[in-house]
C-alpha cells in the first residue's frame, strides 16, 4: 500500500523547522567572527570576511548581538608586546578585551602599554604602563552598557602598532624587529610551514600605526617600503588620523582578527634582556623552521631572482664583504681593510670563489636584495648593511661574520641570523665568538669609531673553514 500524502498541518510544521534552522544558524554566524583559528587559504590568495562565507551576496559591515550577550575576546596567542586576538573592541579610542573570566586573558600591560618614546630609567618604564585610558577589561554585562547592540567590523587580519615613531624609521628595526615579530608572531597560527613558505594563513588587510602619522615610517634607504609593498602587495597602511577618525564617530568597532605590537610590553620579557631584541620574545611561540621563508620568497622574488637560485649546500660559494669605508663612521683602519680584500681575491683566485666586495648605498635596492639571496657568506662592521642577511638561504655553509671594536658586541645580527638558522661569528681584532659562547652587550670607547683593528688572515681560514665545512661538526 502507498504511504499517504502529508496533510497541510504535517507540510507547514516543516516549513516552520527549516526557517527556525534558518534564523538559528544565522544569528550563530552574527554571534562568531571566526570560527576556525586560519582560514584554508595560501599566502598569496585574498582573505574573504568570515561573516560573508555563508552568504557570499551579504555584505556584513556590523557585528549584531542584540539581546544577546556581546561576544567575547579571545585572546589566541600571547607573549609580552605580541599578542593574536580575535573580537578585540575599540571605543572611543580605548582598547577594550571583552571577557567574563578576566583571569583567562594577559594583563594589560603584557599586551598594550602607552606607545610613547622609550626613555631609560625605571620612571620612564614606569610612565609607559597602560592605564583605563588606553586599555580595559570588561565583562559582557558592561560591554553591552557601553556598545549597545552592536559592533561595526574591522575585517579580516589587522597589523596593529602601538609604538612611538622612534624605531620606525630604520631598515634594521624595521624588518629585522617588527616584520620580523609580527610573522613570527602570527606563524604561530601556522607551524608546519615547508621551506616552499607556502602557509594557510591568510594575508593581512591593514597595518595599523594608532601613534604615528604617514610620514615616521619610510627610511632613508627606501627599504622599508619595498618589503612591505613586496611581502603583502594588498596591504593598507593607516595611521593615527584614521585611529582618531574612528574614534571620534563615538560608536564601538571590532577587529576581526587583530595582532598586536607593543614595544613597551615586550621590553618586560626574559627574551628581550637576554637579547635586547623585541622579535626574539615571539620565539617562545610555536613555530616553523621556515617560519620567515613566506616573507623572503615574496621579497627575492620581487626583486627578480627566482628562490632556486640563491645559495645551496654544494654550488659555488658566493663571499660578500660589505664595506663601511666610504660611510664615514664605525669603519675598519684602512690597511685592515685593504688586507682583508686582498686575502678575500686570494680565496677567489686560489679556489674559484666569487668574491664581492660592495658598498649597499652605492647599490639598488633590488641588487641588495638578489645579491644577498645568492651570498653564502656574508661579512662586514656591524651595521644596517649586515641586514639584508635576512634574505640570505640559509644551509650548513650559510655563515655571517660580523666586526667589532674589541670589547663591544650587540645582539642585532647575531640574534637575527640564529632565528634563521644562519651560523654567525663575531670577531674582535684576531678572536672570534659564536653562539652560546657570547658576550654581553657592550659599546666600549671605540664602537662607534674608524678604527675597528681585524685580522684578515684569521677571516681567510674561517671563511675556508665555513666552505669546506673542514671543521668537526658536532652531530
Amino acid at each position: 500500500m502507498a504511504p499517504a500524502p502529508p496533510n497541510t498541518r504535517e507540510c507547514l510544521l516543516v516549513l516552520a523547522l527549516l526557517l527556525a534552522i534558518l534564523y538559528y544558524t544565522n544569528n550563530r554566524v552574527q554571534d562568531y567572527l571566526i570560527v576556525s583559528p586560519v582560514s584554508p587559504l595560501q599566502h598569496t590568495t585574498s582573505h574573504v570576511n568570515t561573516l560573508q562565507e555563508e552568504s557570499p551576496l551579504l555584505h556584513n559591515t556590523r557585528l549584531t548581538w542584540g539581546s544577546n550577550r556581546v561576544p567575547q575576546t579571545t585572546v589566541l596567542a600571547n607573549v609580552p608586546g605580541w599578542s593574536i586576538i580575535d573580537r578585540l573592541y575599540i571605543y572611543k579610542g580605548l582598547v577594550y578585551v571583552v571577557t567574563d573570566d578576566p583571569d583567562s586573558v594577559p594583563e594589560q600591560m603584557n599586551m598594550y602599554s602607552k606607545g610613547v618614546e622609550i626613555l631609560p630609567g625605571k620612571e620612564a618604564e614606569d610612565s609607559r604602563l597602560p592605564g583605563d585610558e588606553d586599555i580595559r577589561i570588561i565583562g559582557t554585562a558592561e560591554a553591552k552598557e557601553r556598545f549597545g547592540t552592536g559592533a561595526s567590523i574591522i575585517d579580516g587580519v589587522t597589523f596593529l602598532v602601538n609604538d612611538h615613531h622612534q624605531f620606525m624609521r630604520h631598515y634594521y628595526h624595521w624588518s629585522a624587529e617588527l616584520s620580523f615579530g609580527f610573522w613570527r608572531t602570527y606563524s604561530a597560527l601556522d607551524p608546519y610551514i615547508p621551506v616552499s613558505g607556502n602557509t594557510t594563513l591568510p594575508p593581512p588587510r591593514r597595518m595599523l600605526f594608532n601613534r604615528l602619522d604617514a610620514f615616521h615610517w619610510r627610511d632613508y634607504a627606501r627599504m622599508n617600503q619595498l618589503v612591505m609593498r613586496s611581502s603583502f602587495p594588498e596591504l593598507t597602511m593607516e595611521f593615527i588620523h584614521d585611529w582618531d577618525d574612528r574614534a571620534k564617530m563615538g560608536v564601538p568597532f571590532v577587529f576581526e582578527r587583530v595582532v598586536v605590537a607593543d614595544r613597551s610590553a615586550a621590553m618586560l620579557a626574559y627574551n628581550f634582556h637576554r637579547y635586547q631584541r623585541t622579535a626574539a620574545v615571539p620565539f617562545t611561540l610555536p613555530g616553523s623552521v621556515n617560519w620567515w621563508q613566506t616573507i623572503r620568497n615574496d621579497v627575492v622574488q620581487f626583486a627578480g631572482m627566482d628562490i632556486r637560485d640563491g645559495s645551496s649546500t654544494t654550488g659555488t660559494p658566493v663571499i660578500t664583504y660589505i664595506s663601511r669605508q666610504a660611510w664615514g663612521r664605525r669603519m675598519l683602519i684602512k690597511e685592515d681593510h685593504n688586507r682583508l680584500v686582498k686575502e678575500l681575491y686570494r680565496l677567489r683566485d686560489a679556489h674559484g670563489w666569487e668574491v664581492n666586495v660592495v658598498l649597499m648605498e652605492k647599490m639598488s635596492r633590488a641588487d641588495q636584495i638578489r645579491l644577498a639571496a645568492r651570498t653564502t657568506v656574508m661579512m662586514g662592521v656591524h651595521g644596517n648593511g649586515l641586514t639584508n642577511l635576512i634574505w640570505m638561504h640559509p644551509t650548513p655553509r650559510t655563515t655571517v661574520m660580523e666586526f667589532f671594536y674589541p670589547g663591544g658586541f650587540a645582539h642585532d645580527y647575531e640574534f637575527t641570523a640564529r632565528s634563521l638558522g644562519i651560523m654567525h661569528y663575531g670577531f674582535w681584532g684576531s678572536a672570534f665568538f659564536t653562539s652560546p659562547d657570547l658576550p654581553v652587550n657592550a659599546y666600549p670607547e671605540g664602537f662607534q669609531g674608524n678604527n675597528i683593528p681585524l685580522d684578515a688572515e684569521a677571516v681567510g681560514r674561517l671563511c675556508y673553514d665555513r666552505l669546506t665545512l673542514s671543521f668537526e661538526v658536532d652531530d
